[in-house]
Protein backbone atom coordinates (compact mmCIF):
# COMPACT_ATOMS: atom_id res chain seq x y z
CA UNK A 1 0.00 0.00 0.00
CA UNK A 2 1.39 3.40 -0.98
CA UNK A 3 1.60 6.12 1.64
CA UNK A 4 0.86 9.65 0.43
CA UNK A 5 2.72 12.83 1.38
CA UNK A 6 -0.26 14.14 3.44
CA UNK A 7 0.27 11.30 5.91
CA UNK A 8 3.66 12.74 6.87
CA UNK A 9 2.08 16.02 7.89
CA UNK A 10 -0.21 14.08 10.19
CA UNK A 11 2.81 12.34 11.68
CA UNK A 12 4.08 15.73 12.81
CA UNK A 13 7.64 15.11 11.58
CA UNK A 14 9.62 18.26 10.84
CA UNK A 15 11.56 18.07 7.58
CA UNK A 16 14.85 19.86 8.06
CA UNK A 17 16.45 21.45 5.01
CA UNK A 18 20.17 21.24 5.64
CA UNK A 19 20.89 23.75 2.90
CA UNK A 20 19.61 26.48 5.25
CA UNK A 21 21.95 25.66 8.12
CA UNK A 22 25.42 27.12 8.61
CA UNK A 23 28.50 24.99 8.08
CA UNK A 24 30.38 24.50 11.36
CA UNK A 25 33.60 23.82 9.48
CA UNK A 26 34.78 20.56 10.98
CA UNK A 27 33.83 16.87 11.20
CA UNK A 28 34.97 14.19 13.64
CA UNK A 29 38.23 12.49 12.73
CA UNK A 30 37.97 9.13 10.94
CA UNK A 31 41.56 7.88 11.18
CA UNK A 32 40.32 4.68 12.78
CA UNK A 33 38.84 3.50 9.44
CA UNK A 34 41.53 0.99 8.54
CA UNK A 35 41.71 -1.79 5.97
CA UNK A 36 40.94 -4.31 8.72
CA UNK A 37 37.78 -2.41 9.56
CA UNK A 38 36.74 -2.24 5.90
CA UNK A 39 37.20 -6.00 5.62
CA UNK A 40 34.52 -6.39 8.30
CA UNK A 41 32.29 -3.54 7.11
CA UNK A 42 29.09 -5.59 7.23
CA UNK A 43 29.66 -6.30 10.93
CA UNK A 44 29.10 -2.56 11.48
CA UNK A 45 25.64 -2.12 9.96
CA UNK A 46 25.30 1.25 11.69
CA UNK A 47 27.79 2.50 9.07
CA UNK A 48 27.91 2.39 5.28
CA UNK A 49 31.67 2.62 4.98
CA UNK A 50 32.36 1.81 1.35
CA UNK A 51 30.74 2.15 -2.05
CA UNK A 52 28.58 -1.00 -2.11
CA UNK A 53 28.38 -1.22 1.69
CA UNK A 54 31.02 -3.99 1.64
CA UNK A 55 33.69 -5.28 -0.71
CA UNK A 56 31.40 -7.98 -2.13
CA UNK A 57 29.09 -5.49 -3.86
CA UNK A 58 25.88 -7.00 -2.47
CA UNK A 59 24.31 -3.68 -1.40
CA UNK A 60 22.81 -5.56 1.55
CA UNK A 61 22.50 -4.36 5.15
CA UNK A 62 21.78 -6.45 8.25
CA UNK A 63 19.77 -3.57 9.76
CA UNK A 64 16.18 -4.65 10.34
CA UNK A 65 14.51 -1.96 12.45
CA UNK A 66 12.68 -0.85 9.30
CA UNK A 67 10.89 -3.96 8.08
CA UNK A 68 7.91 -5.21 6.10
CA UNK A 69 5.60 -4.65 9.04
CA UNK A 70 6.41 -1.00 9.71
CA UNK A 71 7.89 0.45 6.51
CA UNK A 72 4.53 2.08 5.71
CA UNK A 73 5.25 4.47 8.61
CA UNK A 74 8.53 5.69 7.07
CA UNK A 75 8.87 9.50 7.00
CA UNK A 76 11.44 12.01 5.77
CA UNK A 77 13.50 13.41 8.66
CA UNK A 78 15.89 15.71 6.79
CA UNK A 79 16.73 16.89 3.30
CA UNK A 80 20.02 18.25 1.98
CA UNK A 81 19.95 20.51 -1.08
CA UNK A 82 23.09 22.03 -2.54
CA UNK A 83 21.71 23.76 -5.61
CA UNK A 84 23.36 24.45 -8.94
CA UNK A 85 25.26 27.66 -9.53
CA UNK A 86 27.49 29.13 -12.19
CA UNK A 87 28.78 27.33 -15.26
CA UNK A 88 29.19 23.57 -15.32
CA UNK A 89 32.18 21.64 -16.60
CA UNK A 90 31.15 20.04 -19.89
CA UNK A 91 28.32 20.81 -22.23
CA UNK A 92 26.05 18.03 -21.00
CA UNK A 93 23.65 18.19 -18.07
CA UNK A 94 24.30 17.28 -14.45
CA UNK A 95 22.77 14.55 -12.32
CA UNK A 96 22.92 13.50 -8.65
CA UNK A 97 24.34 9.95 -8.99
CA UNK A 98 26.15 9.56 -5.67
CA UNK A 99 26.20 6.77 -3.10
CA UNK A 100 26.29 8.36 0.40
CA UNK A 101 28.84 6.96 2.85
CA UNK A 102 28.31 7.11 6.62
CA UNK A 103 31.10 6.65 9.14
CA UNK A 104 30.43 7.06 12.86
CA UNK A 105 27.64 9.57 12.43
CA UNK A 106 29.20 11.59 9.58
CA UNK A 107 27.90 11.35 6.02
CA UNK A 108 30.33 11.91 3.16
CA UNK A 109 28.62 12.84 -0.09
CA UNK A 110 29.77 13.85 -3.57
CA UNK A 111 27.91 15.75 -6.27
CA UNK A 112 28.23 17.01 -9.81
CA UNK A 113 30.89 19.58 -10.73
CA UNK A 114 33.43 18.18 -8.23
CA UNK A 115 31.56 18.95 -4.99
CA UNK A 116 32.21 17.01 -1.76
CA UNK A 117 30.28 17.51 1.48
CA UNK A 118 30.51 16.23 5.05
CA UNK A 119 27.15 16.23 6.84
CA UNK A 120 25.87 15.34 10.27
CA UNK A 121 24.12 12.08 9.38
CA UNK A 122 21.53 12.56 12.15
CA UNK A 123 20.43 16.11 11.34
CA UNK A 124 21.72 16.89 7.84
CA UNK A 125 23.71 19.89 9.06
CA UNK A 126 26.62 20.67 6.74
CA UNK A 127 29.99 20.26 8.46
CA UNK A 128 32.29 21.18 5.59
CA UNK A 129 32.29 21.43 1.82
CA UNK A 130 34.96 21.20 -0.86
CA UNK A 131 34.91 22.05 -4.57
CA UNK A 132 37.61 21.17 -7.06
CA UNK A 133 37.98 23.59 -9.97
CA UNK A 134 37.80 22.00 -13.42
CA UNK A 135 37.90 23.41 -16.94
CA UNK A 136 34.50 24.30 -18.38
CA UNK A 137 35.31 22.48 -21.64
CA UNK A 138 35.99 19.02 -20.19
CA UNK A 139 34.93 16.35 -22.70
CA UNK A 140 32.13 14.40 -21.02
CA UNK A 141 30.23 11.62 -22.70
CA UNK A 142 27.30 11.23 -20.41
CA UNK A 143 26.83 14.05 -17.99
CA UNK A 144 28.43 16.07 -15.23
CA UNK A 145 28.28 13.41 -12.51
CA UNK A 146 30.20 11.75 -9.69
CA UNK A 147 29.25 8.43 -8.07
CA UNK A 148 30.81 8.72 -4.65
CA UNK A 149 33.89 8.75 -2.46
CA UNK A 150 35.96 6.48 -0.22
CA UNK A 151 36.84 7.10 3.43
CA UNK A 152 39.86 5.65 5.24
CA UNK A 153 42.99 6.62 7.17
CA UNK A 154 41.58 10.01 8.10
CA UNK A 155 40.98 10.95 4.48
CA UNK A 156 38.16 11.23 1.97
CA UNK A 157 39.15 10.12 -1.53
CA UNK A 158 37.34 11.41 -4.59
CA UNK A 159 37.88 11.67 -8.36
CA UNK A 160 37.22 14.75 -10.45
CA UNK A 161 35.81 15.43 -13.90
CA UNK A 162 39.24 16.45 -15.16
CA UNK A 163 40.72 13.07 -14.13
CA UNK A 164 42.37 13.87 -10.82
CA UNK A 165 42.20 11.75 -7.68
CA UNK A 166 42.18 13.77 -4.44
CA UNK A 167 42.73 13.00 -0.77
CA UNK A 168 40.88 15.39 1.54
CA UNK A 169 41.29 15.66 5.28
CA UNK A 170 38.17 13.94 6.63
CA UNK A 171 37.97 16.36 9.55
CA UNK A 172 38.32 19.67 7.69
CA UNK A 173 37.82 18.94 3.98
CA UNK A 174 41.19 20.46 3.09
CA UNK A 175 43.10 18.85 0.22
CA UNK A 176 46.01 16.67 1.39
CA UNK A 177 47.23 15.49 -2.00
CA UNK A 178 46.13 15.74 -5.64
CA UNK A 179 47.23 13.42 -8.46
CA UNK A 180 46.41 13.55 -12.16
CA UNK A 181 45.74 10.13 -13.68
CA UNK A 182 44.14 10.90 -17.04
CA UNK A 183 44.70 13.14 -20.05
CA UNK A 184 41.77 15.54 -20.17
CA UNK A 185 42.96 16.85 -23.57
CA UNK A 186 42.46 13.39 -25.07
CA UNK A 187 38.95 13.08 -23.67
CA UNK A 188 39.73 11.22 -20.44
CA UNK A 189 37.69 12.09 -17.36
CA UNK A 190 36.72 10.48 -14.05
CA UNK A 191 33.34 9.79 -12.46
CA UNK A 192 34.12 6.64 -10.45
CA UNK A 193 33.84 6.24 -6.67
CA UNK A 194 37.29 5.18 -5.39
CA UNK A 195 37.87 1.97 -3.42
CA UNK A 196 40.41 1.65 -0.59
CA UNK A 197 42.16 -1.73 -0.42
CA UNK A 198 45.07 -2.23 2.01
CA UNK A 199 47.19 0.93 1.75
CA UNK A 200 45.95 1.83 -1.73
CA UNK A 201 43.15 3.90 -3.18
CA UNK A 202 41.97 2.43 -6.47
CA UNK A 203 40.31 4.39 -9.27
CA UNK A 204 39.35 3.93 -12.93
CA UNK A 205 39.17 6.13 -16.00
CA UNK A 206 36.25 7.38 -18.10
CA UNK A 207 36.14 8.56 -21.70
CA UNK A 208 35.65 5.48 -23.88
CA UNK A 209 33.44 7.42 -26.30
CA UNK A 210 36.41 9.67 -27.14
CA UNK A 211 38.78 6.93 -28.26
CA UNK A 212 41.01 6.56 -25.19
CA UNK A 213 42.72 3.47 -23.78
CA UNK A 214 40.95 2.50 -20.57
CA UNK A 215 42.89 1.85 -17.39
CA UNK A 216 42.69 1.46 -13.63
CA UNK A 217 45.23 2.90 -11.19
CA UNK A 218 46.26 2.36 -7.58
CA UNK A 219 47.75 5.14 -5.43
CA UNK A 220 49.31 5.08 -1.98
CA UNK A 221 46.76 6.48 0.47
CA UNK A 222 49.34 8.49 2.45
CA UNK A 223 51.57 9.93 -0.27
CA UNK A 224 49.47 9.82 -3.43
CA UNK A 225 52.28 8.03 -5.30
CA UNK A 226 51.07 5.67 -8.02
CA UNK A 227 51.55 2.01 -7.04
CA UNK A 228 50.46 0.44 -10.35
CA UNK A 229 48.46 0.98 -13.52
CA UNK A 230 46.57 -1.69 -15.44
CA UNK A 231 45.53 -0.99 -19.03
CA UNK A 232 42.42 -2.83 -20.20
CA UNK A 233 43.44 -2.79 -23.87
CA UNK A 234 46.53 -4.95 -24.47
CA UNK A 235 49.28 -3.49 -26.62
CA UNK A 236 50.79 -5.64 -29.41
CA UNK A 237 52.47 -8.74 -28.00
CA UNK A 238 50.51 -8.79 -24.74
CA UNK A 239 47.89 -11.48 -24.00
CA UNK A 240 44.65 -10.56 -25.76
CA UNK A 241 46.32 -8.37 -28.39
CA UNK A 242 45.46 -10.99 -31.04
CA UNK A 243 41.80 -9.92 -30.66
CA UNK A 244 42.62 -6.53 -32.20
CA UNK A 245 43.71 -5.73 -35.78
CA UNK A 246 47.40 -6.47 -36.38
CA UNK A 247 47.88 -3.27 -38.33
CA UNK A 248 46.87 0.23 -37.32
CA UNK A 249 46.27 1.89 -33.98
CA UNK A 250 42.82 0.59 -33.02
CA UNK A 251 44.12 -0.76 -29.69
CA UNK A 252 45.40 2.68 -28.65
CA UNK A 253 41.87 4.12 -28.77
CA UNK A 254 39.96 0.97 -27.92
CA UNK A 255 37.98 2.08 -24.83
CA UNK A 256 37.34 -0.51 -22.08
CA UNK A 257 37.26 2.13 -19.36
CA UNK A 258 36.72 1.18 -15.71
CA UNK A 259 34.24 3.87 -14.68
CA UNK A 260 32.41 1.89 -11.99
CA UNK A 261 33.92 0.76 -8.67
CA UNK A 262 35.22 -2.84 -8.65
CA UNK A 263 34.35 -5.50 -6.10
CA UNK A 264 37.06 -7.30 -4.14
CA UNK A 265 37.69 -10.79 -2.74
CA UNK A 266 40.33 -10.49 0.02
CA UNK A 267 40.91 -14.26 0.18
CA UNK A 268 41.79 -14.43 -3.52
CA UNK A 269 43.25 -10.89 -3.42
CA UNK A 270 41.43 -10.15 -6.67
CA UNK A 271 39.63 -7.02 -7.81
CA UNK A 272 36.72 -7.63 -10.21
CA UNK A 273 36.35 -4.85 -12.75
CA UNK A 274 33.61 -4.41 -15.27
CA UNK A 275 35.02 -2.80 -18.41
CA UNK A 276 33.38 -0.45 -20.90
CA UNK A 277 32.54 -0.68 -24.57
CA UNK A 278 35.09 -0.79 -27.37
CA UNK A 279 35.61 2.36 -29.41
CA UNK A 280 34.21 3.39 -31.80
CA UNK A 281 31.02 2.17 -30.18
CA UNK A 282 29.06 1.05 -33.23
CA UNK A 283 31.58 0.77 -36.09
CA UNK A 284 33.18 -2.65 -35.69
CA UNK A 285 34.82 -2.71 -39.11
CA UNK A 286 37.73 -0.59 -37.92
CA UNK A 287 38.44 -2.99 -35.02
CA UNK A 288 37.87 -6.55 -36.26
CA UNK A 289 38.12 -9.26 -33.59
CA UNK A 290 36.73 -9.88 -30.11
CA UNK A 291 38.42 -6.72 -28.78
CA UNK A 292 39.64 -7.83 -25.35
CA UNK A 293 39.28 -6.68 -22.61
CA UNK A 294 36.23 -4.64 -23.56
CA UNK A 295 32.82 -5.66 -22.15
CA UNK A 296 34.48 -8.01 -19.66
CA UNK A 297 34.85 -8.86 -16.05
CA UNK A 298 38.60 -8.64 -15.47
CA UNK A 299 40.12 -10.13 -12.31
CA UNK A 300 43.17 -8.08 -11.29
CA UNK A 301 45.74 -8.87 -8.61
CA UNK A 302 45.28 -6.12 -6.01
CA UNK A 303 49.00 -5.94 -5.17
CA UNK A 304 50.47 -5.84 -8.68
CA UNK A 305 47.72 -4.73 -11.06
CA UNK A 306 48.26 -7.85 -13.16
CA UNK A 307 45.30 -9.40 -15.01
CA UNK A 308 44.71 -12.95 -13.72
CA UNK A 309 41.46 -13.97 -15.44
CA UNK A 310 38.59 -12.57 -17.49
CA UNK A 311 35.24 -13.34 -19.05
CA UNK A 312 33.92 -11.38 -22.02
CA UNK A 313 30.17 -10.79 -21.89
CA UNK A 314 29.78 -9.32 -25.41
CA UNK A 315 32.63 -10.07 -27.85
CA UNK A 316 33.12 -7.52 -30.64
CA UNK A 317 30.43 -5.22 -29.25
CA UNK A 318 28.73 -2.94 -31.81
CA UNK A 319 25.72 -2.07 -29.60
CA UNK A 320 27.47 0.03 -26.89
CA UNK A 321 26.93 -2.66 -24.24
CA UNK A 322 29.43 -1.58 -21.58
CA UNK A 323 29.90 -4.21 -18.88
CA UNK A 324 31.09 -1.72 -16.27
CA UNK A 325 28.28 -2.47 -13.83
CA UNK A 326 29.01 -4.44 -10.68
CA UNK A 327 30.18 -8.03 -10.38
CA UNK A 328 28.45 -9.16 -7.16
CA UNK A 329 30.34 -11.72 -5.06
CA UNK A 330 28.44 -14.49 -3.27
CA UNK A 331 28.66 -18.17 -2.39
CA UNK A 332 26.53 -20.88 -3.97
CA UNK A 333 26.75 -24.60 -3.10
CA UNK A 334 30.11 -23.99 -1.44
CA UNK A 335 31.48 -22.32 -4.56
CA UNK A 336 32.91 -18.81 -4.86
CA UNK A 337 30.70 -17.09 -7.45
CA UNK A 338 29.98 -13.72 -8.95
CA UNK A 339 26.82 -12.49 -10.64
CA UNK A 340 26.56 -9.82 -13.32
CA UNK A 341 23.52 -8.32 -15.03
CA UNK A 342 24.75 -7.01 -18.36
CA UNK A 343 23.49 -4.29 -20.66
CA UNK A 344 23.10 -7.01 -23.31
CA UNK A 345 20.11 -8.38 -21.37
CA UNK A 346 21.69 -11.51 -19.87
CA UNK A 347 22.43 -12.53 -16.29
CA UNK A 348 25.78 -14.27 -15.90
CA UNK A 349 26.87 -16.40 -12.94
CA UNK A 350 30.61 -17.14 -12.95
CA UNK A 351 33.11 -19.00 -10.81
CA UNK A 352 35.14 -16.08 -9.52
CA UNK A 353 38.30 -18.12 -8.94
CA UNK A 354 38.87 -18.33 -12.71
CA UNK A 355 35.93 -16.37 -14.27
CA UNK A 356 34.53 -19.51 -15.91
CA UNK A 357 30.83 -19.58 -16.83
CA UNK A 358 28.33 -21.38 -14.59
CA UNK A 359 25.02 -20.03 -15.92
CA UNK A 360 23.71 -17.46 -18.39
CA UNK A 361 20.02 -16.56 -18.78
CA UNK A 362 18.09 -13.51 -20.08
CA UNK A 363 16.66 -11.12 -17.49
CA UNK A 364 14.64 -8.85 -19.81
CA UNK A 365 11.80 -9.77 -22.16
CA UNK A 366 13.00 -8.27 -25.44
CA UNK A 367 16.45 -9.17 -26.76
CA UNK A 368 16.86 -8.88 -30.54
CA UNK A 369 20.53 -7.88 -30.97
CA UNK A 370 21.61 -11.51 -30.66
CA UNK A 371 21.49 -14.67 -28.59
CA UNK A 372 23.73 -16.31 -25.98
CA UNK A 373 23.28 -20.04 -25.45
CA UNK A 374 23.78 -22.01 -22.23
CA UNK A 375 27.47 -22.55 -23.03
CA UNK A 376 28.03 -18.82 -23.53
CA UNK A 377 28.25 -18.89 -27.33
CA UNK A 378 27.20 -15.54 -28.81
CA UNK A 379 25.25 -15.27 -32.08
CA UNK A 380 24.72 -11.66 -33.28
CA UNK A 381 21.48 -11.11 -35.20
CA UNK A 382 20.85 -7.37 -35.59
CA UNK A 383 23.54 -4.72 -35.71
CA UNK A 384 24.54 -1.54 -37.58
CA UNK A 385 26.54 -3.27 -40.30
CA UNK A 386 25.83 -1.14 -43.39
CA UNK A 387 26.74 2.51 -43.84
CA UNK A 388 23.65 4.70 -43.62
CA UNK A 389 21.20 1.81 -43.12
CA UNK A 390 19.18 2.03 -39.87
CA UNK A 391 19.17 -0.99 -37.58
CA UNK A 392 16.72 -1.35 -34.69
CA UNK A 393 17.52 -3.57 -31.71
CA UNK A 394 16.64 -4.31 -28.09
CA UNK A 395 18.07 -3.45 -25.66
CA UNK A 396 19.21 -0.01 -26.80
CA UNK A 397 22.68 1.41 -26.01
CA UNK A 398 21.75 2.13 -22.38
CA UNK A 399 21.14 -1.58 -21.97
CA UNK A 400 18.61 -3.76 -20.22
CA UNK A 401 20.32 -2.47 -17.08
CA UNK A 402 22.45 0.63 -17.01
CA UNK A 403 25.38 1.31 -14.64
CA UNK A 404 23.06 1.44 -11.62
CA UNK A 405 23.34 -1.58 -9.38
CA UNK A 406 21.50 -4.74 -8.53
CA UNK A 407 21.56 -6.00 -4.94
CA UNK A 408 21.67 -9.44 -3.31
CA UNK A 409 19.96 -10.58 -0.12
CA UNK A 410 21.55 -13.72 1.41
CA UNK A 411 18.37 -14.36 3.45
CA UNK A 412 16.21 -14.77 0.34
CA UNK A 413 19.02 -15.88 -2.00
CA UNK A 414 17.64 -13.44 -4.56
CA UNK A 415 19.10 -10.67 -6.70
CA UNK A 416 17.04 -7.52 -7.21
CA UNK A 417 17.60 -5.94 -10.59
CA UNK A 418 16.53 -2.53 -11.98
CA UNK A 419 15.41 -3.47 -15.50
CA UNK A 420 15.16 -1.22 -18.56
CA UNK A 421 13.24 -2.51 -21.59
CA UNK A 422 14.05 0.17 -24.17
CA UNK A 423 15.03 -0.23 -27.81
CA UNK A 424 16.93 2.03 -30.20
CA UNK A 425 17.86 2.56 -33.83
CA UNK A 426 21.51 2.96 -34.83
CA UNK A 427 22.74 4.06 -38.25
CA UNK A 428 26.43 3.41 -38.86
CA UNK A 429 28.47 6.40 -39.99
CA UNK A 430 32.19 6.10 -40.60
CA UNK A 431 34.13 8.80 -38.75
CA UNK A 432 37.84 9.51 -38.67
CA UNK A 433 39.36 9.63 -35.20
CA UNK A 434 40.09 13.09 -33.80
CA UNK A 435 41.41 13.58 -30.28
CA UNK A 436 38.77 14.64 -27.69
CA UNK A 437 35.95 14.45 -30.27
CA UNK A 438 33.19 11.82 -29.76
CA UNK A 439 34.06 8.68 -31.73
CA UNK A 440 30.75 6.80 -31.84
CA UNK A 441 30.62 5.56 -35.40
CA UNK A 442 26.82 5.87 -35.69
CA UNK A 443 23.83 8.08 -35.20
CA UNK A 444 21.48 6.74 -32.53
CA UNK A 445 17.80 7.38 -31.82
CA UNK A 446 16.43 5.84 -28.62
CA UNK A 447 12.76 4.74 -28.71
CA UNK A 448 10.30 7.28 -27.32
CA UNK A 449 7.43 4.80 -27.10
CA UNK A 450 6.94 1.15 -26.24
CA UNK A 451 9.27 1.31 -23.25
CA UNK A 452 8.99 -0.67 -20.02
CA UNK A 453 10.84 -1.52 -16.86
CA UNK A 454 10.65 -3.39 -13.57
CA UNK A 455 12.36 -4.47 -10.41
CA UNK A 456 12.89 -8.18 -11.00
CA UNK A 457 14.04 -10.81 -8.51
CA UNK A 458 16.24 -13.69 -9.74
CA UNK A 459 17.39 -16.89 -8.08
CA UNK A 460 21.03 -17.56 -9.10
CA UNK A 461 20.79 -21.26 -8.29
CA UNK A 462 18.17 -21.77 -11.02
CA UNK A 463 18.36 -18.65 -13.15
CA UNK A 464 14.61 -18.25 -12.74
CA UNK A 465 12.78 -14.99 -12.16
CA UNK A 466 10.96 -15.24 -8.80
CA UNK A 467 8.88 -12.08 -9.00
CA UNK A 468 8.56 -8.85 -10.97
CA UNK A 469 7.22 -5.45 -9.92
CA UNK A 470 6.16 -2.80 -12.47
CA UNK A 471 5.77 0.85 -11.53
CA UNK A 472 2.40 2.43 -12.32
CA UNK A 473 3.63 4.04 -15.54
CA UNK A 474 5.63 1.01 -16.67
CA UNK A 475 8.74 3.15 -17.22
CA UNK A 476 12.35 1.95 -17.13
CA UNK A 477 13.93 1.56 -13.71
CA UNK A 478 17.16 3.55 -13.77
CA UNK A 479 18.44 3.59 -10.16
CA UNK A 480 20.30 1.15 -7.90
CA UNK A 481 18.42 -1.10 -5.51
CA UNK A 482 19.13 -1.59 -1.80
CA UNK A 483 18.07 -4.64 0.22
CA UNK A 484 18.04 -5.22 3.99
CA UNK A 485 17.55 -7.86 6.67
CA UNK A 486 14.19 -6.22 7.32
CA UNK A 487 12.94 -8.11 4.26
CA UNK A 488 12.88 -5.01 2.05
CA UNK A 489 14.03 -3.79 -1.34
CA UNK A 490 14.28 -0.03 -1.96
CA UNK A 491 14.17 1.35 -5.50
CA UNK A 492 13.70 4.77 -7.09
CA UNK A 493 11.90 5.66 -10.33
CA UNK A 494 12.50 8.26 -13.07
CA UNK A 495 9.21 9.86 -11.96
CA UNK A 496 10.75 10.78 -8.60
CA UNK A 497 8.96 8.09 -6.59
CA UNK A 498 11.00 6.12 -4.07
CA UNK A 499 9.58 2.68 -3.23
CA UNK A 500 9.85 -0.12 -0.71
CA UNK A 501 9.02 -3.68 -1.81
CA UNK A 502 8.73 -6.98 0.04
CA UNK A 503 11.96 -8.83 -0.73
CA UNK A 504 10.24 -12.24 -0.77
CA UNK A 505 7.13 -11.44 -2.80
CA UNK A 506 7.66 -8.11 -4.57
CA UNK A 507 4.57 -6.63 -2.90
CA UNK A 508 4.58 -2.84 -2.96
CA UNK A 509 4.62 -1.52 0.63
CA UNK A 510 5.51 2.20 0.63
CA UNK A 511 6.22 5.16 -1.63
CA UNK A 512 7.38 8.77 -1.42
CA UNK A 513 7.60 11.37 -4.19
CA UNK A 514 11.03 13.05 -4.07
CA UNK A 515 10.27 15.61 -6.77
CA UNK A 516 12.92 14.57 -9.30
CA UNK A 517 13.93 11.28 -10.88
CA UNK A 518 16.28 8.73 -9.31
CA UNK A 519 19.57 7.76 -10.94
CA UNK A 520 21.67 7.10 -7.84
CA UNK A 521 22.44 4.50 -5.15
CA UNK A 522 20.59 4.55 -1.80
CA UNK A 523 22.29 3.46 1.43
CA UNK A 524 21.23 2.75 5.01
CA UNK A 525 22.77 3.34 8.44
CA UNK A 526 21.78 3.86 12.09
CA UNK A 527 22.54 6.37 14.84
CA UNK A 528 21.58 5.90 18.50
CA UNK A 529 19.57 2.83 17.56
CA UNK A 530 17.50 4.56 14.85
CA UNK A 531 17.78 3.27 11.27
CA UNK A 532 17.90 5.70 8.34
CA UNK A 533 17.52 5.29 4.57
CA UNK A 534 19.38 7.87 2.44
CA UNK A 535 18.77 8.44 -1.27
CA UNK A 536 20.01 11.20 -3.62
CA UNK A 537 17.36 12.40 -6.07
CA UNK A 538 18.24 14.44 -9.14
CA UNK A 539 17.40 13.67 -12.75
CA UNK A 540 19.61 14.53 -15.69
CA UNK A 541 22.87 13.54 -17.42
CA UNK A 542 22.51 11.09 -20.33
CA UNK A 543 18.72 10.98 -20.16
CA UNK A 544 18.34 10.75 -23.94
CA UNK A 545 20.24 7.45 -23.85
CA UNK A 546 18.32 5.47 -21.24
CA UNK A 547 14.88 7.12 -21.13
CA UNK A 548 14.48 9.64 -23.94
CA UNK A 549 10.82 10.19 -23.11
CA UNK A 550 11.90 11.87 -19.86
CA UNK A 551 14.31 14.29 -21.53
CA UNK A 552 13.57 17.71 -20.02
CA UNK A 553 11.90 16.27 -16.91
CA UNK A 554 12.29 18.04 -13.57
CA UNK A 555 15.95 18.30 -12.56
CA UNK A 556 16.86 18.24 -8.91
CA UNK A 557 19.62 17.88 -6.36
CA UNK A 558 18.08 16.72 -3.09
CA UNK A 559 19.32 14.04 -0.72
CA UNK A 560 16.34 12.63 1.21
CA UNK A 561 16.83 10.77 4.49
CA UNK A 562 13.97 8.67 5.92
CA UNK A 563 13.34 6.96 9.26
CA UNK A 564 10.47 5.68 11.38
CA UNK A 565 8.79 8.34 13.56
CA UNK A 566 10.35 8.67 16.97
CA UNK A 567 8.20 7.20 19.73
Amino acid sequence: MAVEEEDYLDAGVAVQNAALSDAIGEAPQTSEVTYERLLKARSEPENWMTYYGAYDGQRYSTLDQINTGNVKRLVPVWVFQAGSSGMHAGASTYSFEASPLVVDGVMYLTGWDNWVWALDAKTGQELWRYKHAAPYDVSLCCGNVNRGCAVAHGKVFVTTLNAHVLALDAKTGKCVWDQVYGDVRAGESATVAPLVVKDMVIVGSSGGEFGVRGHTDAFNVETGDRVWRCYMIPKPGEPGSETWPEDGEAWQRGGANCWITPTYDPELNLLYYGTGNPCPDFDGQVREGDNLYTDCVVAVDADTGQIKAHYQYTPHDVWDYDSTMENILFEMDGRKCLAHFDKNGYMFVLDRTDCSLIRVVPFVDRITWGEIDAEGNVTPKEFPHEEGVPSHFWPGPAGAKEWTHASYNPNTNLFYVPVQDVGATATRRRREFKESIPYWGAGVAVDLEDTAGSISAFDPSTGQETWRWHNDKNMPMCASTLTTAGGLVFAGEPSGKFNALDAKTGEHLWQFQCGSGHHSSPSTYSIDGRQYIAVPSGWGAWTEGFFAEALGARAGDALFVFALPEE
